[in-house]
């Protein structure tokens, strides 16, 4: 049954009524929508049963423990509204709470929250320093997993028994979040502390494609040996991590991932909370994986905009061929945008069609237009790429085509470990 979701509106009661024998159910929306989709409407799977929401499955295994919880603004659990909501004995309603909130109802001891890029509210910027603190809500410590401390220390998880991951990924080599979970799987098995990881839908995890990372291009924005695009929820990725021999001298964690239901990776998948603030809405997460190139260039990728990653542009390219024009001005999640304050002739991507993989002819065409050649590339491209060879062969003049059958060999190859992880047809 479809959900719809309208920009701007705060304390939507009573969206859905779902048959349940004599029983019904409503869903009450407590915090701002947010827009995610061309139309500004959200169709929200009532099929797909998300991890976290198999509160079943994974209490006993905090019950009694000290817990420590990763997670951000996009975790999210559906429970009973509190009493307060409880308006008609003909319904039962709900409505979302945060993880965090939600295990501490529940009776569970959260010690600690560790948050990742853009913070436990996810408002930073990409690559902003996020601070450590405590959360004003339920005055459980901060600490943040961004920055000089991306990996926890010993004394960080000290009084922890189990650690619950719930994080909402898009499925992009480069987005920060998986390299958290190394991170965190990693502190987590030099220490003996479990890890539970509640599994969500990758909104691209239809398509595999890209270059395979090579190790000496490992950095935070790619850690280990996959494609640009996985095809995995961050459940089955975890499992890839640990059976791959992934962390620090090829320790294994401790590792529980709670499944799905009624998931699969062809499953379309709008996210109800944007994952980070420059990804806005369905359009720009499945925009990004082709986009993000763009952020290893002097061309601006809609950073500065309410159309992040769902344009481009730069004052540079010739406005006779390029021929929307935006202007990046400091916002949520980018106050130094590319530009800022310039008028940037570029391409409007806002109405095309679902991708199944990346696209390189905006890179190249882009990079053949703007004139400036020896300065299109800066250092970040090839940490992006996790290949020095992409850059190269968009210099010497080769087509897209040509570039994508270089990456077959090595997507043939990773399909193959991929499969040894599934948990989803």
């Amino acid at each position: 049954m479809g959900l719809t979701f309208f920009k701007n509106t705060v304390l939507l009661v009573v969206l859905t009524i779902i048959s349940c024998g004599s029983q019904n159910k409503e869903k009450i929306e407590t915090t701002e929508s947010k827009e995610l989709s061309m139309d500004d409407i959200v169709y929200v799977n009532d099929k797909i049963i998300l991890g976290a929401n198999r509160f079943s499955e994974y209490h006993y295994l905090l019950k009694g423990k000290q817990i420590g919880v990763v997670a951000n603004q996009t975790s999210m659990v559906e429970d009973i509204a509190d009493e307060e909501y409880q308006t008609s004995p003909q319904h039962t309603f709900y409505m979302e709470f945060h993880l965090v909130d939600h295990l501490i109802k529940s009776g569970i001891s959260v010690k600690k929250v560790f948050a990742p890029e853009h913070g436990f509210r996810g408002t930073a910027d990409a690559g902003e320093h996020v601070k450590d603190g405590v959360d004003s809500k339920t005055g459980v410590p901060l600490i943040s997993l961004y920055g000089s401390n991306k990996k926890p220390s010993q004394e960080q998880l000290k009084g922890i028994d189990v650690v619950v991951f719930d994080i909402q990924d898009v499925g992009a080599r480069f987005y920060t979040y998986i390299s958290t979970l190394h991170y965190v799987m990693e502190a987590c098995a030099e220490v003996g502390i479990p890890v539970i990881v509640l599994d969500r839908p990758n909104p691209n995890g239809h398509y595999i494609d890209g270059p395979i990372l090579e190790p000496e291009n490992q950095s935070f924005v790619g850690m280990h040996p996959i494609p640009v695009v996985h095809g995995m929820t961050i459940g089955e990725y975890a499992q890839m991590i640990n059976g791959e021999g992934w962390l620090k001298d090829k320790i294994k964690c401790k590792l529980t991932v709670v499944k799905m239901q009624n998931y699969t990776h062809e499953t379309p998948y709008a996210l109800p909370i944007k994952p980070s603030p420059n990804l806005p809405n369905a359009q720009s997460i499945n925009l990004y994986p082709s986009l993000c190139f763009f952020e290893g260039t002097f061309i601006n990728a809609g950073r500065g905009t309410d159309i992040q990653f769902q344009v481009f542009g730069a004052p540079s390219l010739p406005a006779s061929k390029y021929t929307f024009e935006y202007t990046p001005q400091s916002n949520e999640g980018a106050k130094n945008p590319k530009f800022k304050g310039e008028l940037c002739h570029g391409k409007d991507l806002r109405k095309e069609p679902r991708l199944n993989k990346i696209n390189l002819e905006w890179l190249i065409d882009a990079y053949n237009a703007n004139g400036k050649k020896k300065d299109f590339f800066n250092s970040f491209f090839v940490k992006l790429a996790g290949t020095d060879k992409l850059q190269k062969q968009i210099e010497e003049g080769l087509s897209a085509e040509e570039i994508r059958d270089s990456w077959k060999e090595g997507l043939a190859n990773f399909q193959k470990i991929r499969a040894k992880y599934l948990l989803y047809p």
